[in-house]
């Protein structure tokens, strides 16, 4: 709820993103009220110049040629990141990244003695590490 300059209170509409394309720069609200609003993304705050589906905004609207348009979008929470959904427990992490610094070790060890890991084991370390690193990013 917001305060116009004569004290009267403005609702402000609130919605979700139905969808944003950032290579074309626009995509959809999808409003509380059931209304369907064009997003540009010259409205959006820089911090959120690609919204994902999901996120929660309010905005104001404008008539524009195609139909309501979204104006100051401001948003209120981001999209649940599926990832980190499915993000492994910190304890979890902790054992495979011990378990990881085992294998580095051994393979640091072979290194210095002039060995690469043999066979298919240089494949399996890196599959390893890209591995850990996705479940970091997520």
């Amino acid at each position: 709820m917001v305060r116009d300059s004569d004290e009267n209170e403005v609702t402000v509409p609130t919605g979700k993103v139905k969808w944003f394309d950032e290579t074309r720069g626009f995509g959809f609200i999808a409003g509380d009220d059931g209304s369907e609003v064009f997003l540009h993304a010259s409205v959006l705050p820089a911090e959120a110049s690609n919204p994902k589906p999901g996120t929660r905004v309010d905005y104001g609207v404008a008539d524009g040629r195609r139909g309501p348009s979204a104006l100051a979008v401001k948003v209120l929470d981001a999209a649940p990141s599926v990832a980190k959904a499915k993000r492994k427990a910190p304890t979890e992490m902790a054992t495979i990244v011990e378990d990881l610094i085992k294998v580095l070790d051994r393979v640091g060890d072979a290194l210095k003695h002039g060995r690469y890991p043999d066979g298919n084991a240089g494949e399996r370390v890196a599959k390893l590490l890209r591995a850990v690193a996705d479940d970091f990013e997520a």
